[in-house]
């Protein structure tokens, strides 16, 4: 008996530095959101934090309150991205574990 236990808590400490590295990978990535076809860009990185944002000079003429809307919209698709990439940097941590449905990692 002690051997399976000693062996699902190497599995549990492999998982942890898994989850661990995976975070970090994930801090450390960028992505790029952006609206209207382009002009408006936000480059943030895993932990959402924007690093740039971009607008395209045609913009700068326009209606205020249109800039506003696309900068909102960039920033919303850059969220987004972030929250598909940890998503899929984490599916790959479950491996064969058969967790619940709507269980999240990291807890």
């Amino acid at each position: 008996m002690k051997n399976p236990l000693a062996g699902l808590m190497q599995q549990a400490q492999k998982m942890q530095e898994n989850l661990t590295r995976v975070q970090e990978e994930i801090a450390l990535a960028e992505v790029q959101g952006e609206s209207g076809g382009g002009l408006v860009k936000v480059t943030m990185n895993g932990k959402r934090m924007t690093q740039k944002l971009q607008i395209d000079d045609s913009l700068l003429q326009e209606d205020r309150d249109m800039l506003e809307d696309l900068i909102a919209a960039a920033f919303n698709d850059a969220v987004a991205k972030v929250a598909a990439l940890k998503q899929e940097r984490m599916s790959g941590l479950t491996g064969g574990l058969d967790l619940p449905a709507g269980f999240k990692l990291p807890f």
